[in-house]
């Protein structure tokens, strides 16, 4: 493949994932766009990006992938080496939202929020690290959620709590990876009310007797949710702008990408609890004589 990375996008059949393979093909990468169901119900999503492709001349295309299951996302990771010869960068996208009262989602449901949101992204991990780590360089891109650090609403708490796990199993693997010299960067959006599909296609708790209890207190609580994040938005919010974050981290020099990367205009809170987190993560592993864990080194050794 000539000029740019060889990319693989997690998710990409909607949302932020489909605004960013297209805007990481059009700045001259080669991108893998990860959809499962790629000849059922994501077909359509498919076709519109095989179109978008050969409208723009770009190099992009849709590679079977669900994340759900080990077997076909290596199966995914193997096509892509076969058609690209490489990964260059990985970006975990893929993530489902739910909403209701905490109480009423069942464990099996927590456990599906947690498989979609964090424990996937453990097997894309397995499926392209080794790749990575043999060429020593890559990049590996964690889309989180400022749900993480910033103001949390009531009625989110299986996708915060999943959300949360994802960007700890990030923070650990970007000190693991440094000395391979593969690089992480985590992408933290808030809430975009529109131009996504997090609200529209979010599930729902399967024990219906117990979110009505909470009806009791709780009336209308989704909606007043909903409605109190888009008043925070201001109405030039663009979600596009997470895809355009994430091609400036991919096209950033090597050594020079950041760690963490907010695009939050709603101005939750995050950003200031992520600065005072990270800035403790590093103290400590400079105390504890782990500096050189920080960043990967850009001088061959």
């Amino acid at each position: 493949m000539s000029g740019g990375s060889v990319v693989l996008v997690s998710g990409a059949s909607s949302g932020f994932g489909a605004m960013t393979v297209r805007a990481l093909a059009g700045a001259g990468h080669t991108v893998f766009a990860g959809i499962r169901a790629t000849t059922g119900r994501n077909a359509a999503a498919v076709a519109e990006l095989e179109e978008h492709a050969r409208e723009h001349g770009v190099r992009l295309r849709a590679v079977e992938l669900d994340v759900g299951e080990q077997a076909g996302v290596d199966a995914a990771v193997a096509q892509v080496l076969a058609e690209a010869g490489r990964i260059d960068v990985l970006v975990h996208n893929a993530g489902h939202m739910v909403l209701g009262p905490a109480e009423a989602f069942t464990p099996e449901q927590l456990h599906e929020v947690f498989d979609v949101n964090a424990v996937s992204t453990q097997r894309l991990n397995r499926a392209v690290l080794p790749h990575l780590r043999a060429r020593r360089e890559g990049l590996v891109v964690w889309i989180g959620s400022t749900s993480t650090r910033g103001g949390t609403p009531p009625y989110l708490a299986p996708y915060f709590a999943a959300k949360a796990a994802e960007d700890s199993l990030a923070v650990s693997y970007a000190a693991e990876l440094a000395p391979f010299g593969v690089e992480t960067t985590i992408v933290v959006p808030g809430s975009f009310t529109t131009g996504t599909n997090h609200f529209a296609h979010a599930g729902a708790p399967a024990d219906r007797e117990r979110a009505l209890a909470y009806e009791t207190e709780h009336a209308g609580l989704v909606e007043r949710v909903a409605g109190a994040l888009a008043d925070l938005a201001p109405p030039d919010a663009d979600p596009q702008e997470v895809a355009r974050r994430v091609v400036d981290v991919v096209g950033a020099p090597r050594g020079s990408r950041p760690f963490r990367v907010h695009v939050d205009p709603a101005d939750d809170g995050a950003e200031r609890v992520n600065a005072l987190g990270d800035r403790v993560r590093e103290e400590f592993y400079r105390r504890t004589g782990l500096a050189d864990l920080l960043s990967v080194r850009t001088d061959g050794g």
